[in-house]
């Protein structure tokens, strides 16, 4: 399970001395910890890894979000900073696709609903984020199916 990867790294970094990367895992635990209570409520079971990827990739968004205004602000030091996070956070993500083998895979889906343009991109994408969740970011997936359906 990823949270067991994710509280084995926390050990390390902290007995390494690693106070970036125990910053980092803390966060991480943080979110975790904060979704497991929105959905204490929910009646829906869900699989515990998927939940925490959900996290990890919400996490890494957000980084690449904030070191992009910071680079256009000029203050390079807290993009690389948020650059070093998304790279400890990547960590603990499954491994992602390829471009082919996520292409292959948005063909199949696109043929198996029968998908024509870009009216059934909802269709498509939901079928690639029940499938494919965790292997592949959802902003690269969708940029593919769009692609596809043009």
């Amino acid at each position: 399970m990823i949270r067991d990867e994710i509280k084995a790294a926390l050990v390390t970094a902290m007995k390494g001395g690693d106070k970036a990367a125990t910053g980092t895992i803390r966060l991480i635990q943080s979110a975790i910890k904060n979704r497991d209570i929105e959905l204490r409520t929910s009646t829906a079971t869900t699989d515990d890894d998927l939940v925490v990827t959900d996290v990890l990739q919400k996490m890494i968004k957000q980084r690449r979000e904030s070191a992009d205004l910071y680079r256009k602000g000029n203050r390079e030091e807290l993009a690389a900073t948020e650059e070093a996070e998304i790279a400890v956070i990547e960590r603990f993500l499954p491994k992602q696709m390829s471009d082919e083998e996520a292409s292959a895979a948005i063909q199949t889906i696109i043929a198996e609903t029968g998908a024509s343009g870009m009216k059934d991109m909802g269709k498509v994408m939901s079928e690639v984020k029940s499938r494919l969740a965790g292997q592949i970011d959802p902003a690269r997936a969708s940029a593919m199916v769009r692609t596809a359906l043009v």
